[in-house]
């Protein structure tokens, strides 16, 4: 017997190793992300060293890393709703003069999408996957959580960039709340039932929340936890998300439309400081670039190999994002902030892992998405150095 419990106890001790050091090996794979993109004339996304890691050690590459592993998938989930939640934090909702372009930036959006519905037909029609509809949500969304930090770091600013704003904020919402729409008709109904829940109930919590903040509770509660370091605003944020996560994972809708709504909730009421920089460090610091990691581990990009026109679908999906968006220049809008607006990584990503766990998407064709998803932020990222280019030129001619 006592030799028994010895050995149990190593095996024990055996998992327990194996597991942290599976967590040391995903913080350092995270900590290429930061690696890449500090050279600021690259303007490389720091979710894109991560993403790769991950899918060099996991299924694509030497497969050190099982993203079907419970207590992995579950972390990267939680991931991926903070990402979304402080992606939802950051759209400047409180602007006055971003309201003011909201008109033009919801014209602009409708009118990206018609493109991106005759795209999105066009493809289905040509590969036979039958995924129109997804494919259109796909190529007409736009990502906040890569748009307006690349906006940030290279200091754009101006009338035209301020119109960029309320479109990317709409297309980002609607695609958002459509993904789990058009992934599996079938359910259709169930997803739209999850989806108004969600809506209904971060609308709810905007209401309370202002509530709170008119009437001096929030800055009371803000205080004490501040005084007494209890981080009571983390701890019932981080509360209320994984409720709303709850909702939406229940019925077959997105983590990631749980956590953009609570966000811009937040947003709308205005985020405190303190709150910012706890979800930044939990977020940024680890959840974040584990969700990435997983991500790529996911990834089987060796399908592709063995469906050489999945690939091609990927491409095309880039391409057809960068088309539909350049539409907007209809309306006076520069191509280099047109193509800007193209950068998504949140809606193919959603689309991936929804797909792969409800089983509705061909072998490879998750990785396909993804691939379009890298295009358009490639596609993002030159433009984006085009506009400050154009924008320092500009400024240095003014007398």
């Amino acid at each position: 017997m006592p030799a028994t419990a010895a050995l149990v106890n190593r095996l024990v001790n055996l998992e327990v190793f194996v597991d942290f050091a599976m967590l040391a090996v995903i913080v350092l794979a995270g900590l290429v992300g930061p690696l890449l993109a500090y050279p600021r004339r690259w303007h490389v996304p720091v979710v894109i060293g991560p993403l790769i890691m991950g899918i060099i050690l996991g299924t694509t590459g030497v497969g050190y890393l099982d993203f079907s592993e419970p207590t992995f998938t579950f972390l990267a989930q939680i991931g991926f709703g903070l990402v979304m939640f402080v992606a939802g934090t950051q759209v400047p909702v409180r602007d006055g003069d971003l309201r003011q372009s909201l008109g033009r930036g919801a014209a602009r959006a409708a009118l990206v999408g018609a493109g991106s519905a005759v795209l999105g037909v066009v493809l289905a029609t040509v590969f036979g996957t039958g995924h129109a509809a997804l494919y259109a949500v796909l190529m007409a969304s736009s990502s906040a959580l890569l748009i307006l930090p690349i906006i940030s770091s290279l200091n754009l600013d101006g009338p035209q960039v301020l119109a960029l704003l309320p479109q990317v904020a709409i297309a980002d919402a609607a695609c958002i709340v459509a993904l789990p729409l058009v992934i599996d008709p079938p359910q259709v109904g169930r997803a739209l039932r999850g989806a108004v829940a969600v809506i209904l109930m971060g609308a709810s919590l905007f209401v309370v929340l202002s509530l709170l903040e008119r009437r001096g509770y929030r800055h009371r509660l803000h205080h004490v936890s501040e005084e007494r370091h209890f981080a009571l605003e983390l701890r019932i944020s981080l509360m209320i998300l994984f409720s709303l996560a709850a909702v939406a994972s229940g019925s077959n809708v997105s983590i990631m439309l749980a956590g953009f709504v609570f966000g811009l909730a937040v947003a709308l009421v205005g985020e405190p400081r303190r709150l910012a920089r706890q979800l930044f460090a939990v977020t940024e610091g680890f959840f974040g670039p584990l969700f990435f990691v997983w991500l790529g581990s996911s990834l089987d990009l060796r399908a592709l190999g063995t469906r050489p026109t999945l690939i091609l679908l990927g491409l095309l999906l880039g391409v057809g994002a960068v088309l539909s968006h350049s539409l907007a220049g209809l309306t006076g809008q520069p191509l280099s902030l047109s193509s800007l607006a193209t950068a998504q990584l949140g809606v193919p990503v959603a689309a991936a892992t929804l797909g792969t766990s409800l089983n509705v998407l061909a072998p490879g064709e998750s990785a396909a998405l993804v691939l379009g998803a890298l295009v358009t932020i490639v596609a993002a990222t030159i433009a984006g150095g085009l506009a400050a280019r154009r924008q320092r030129v500009s400024t240095d001619r003014e007398p």
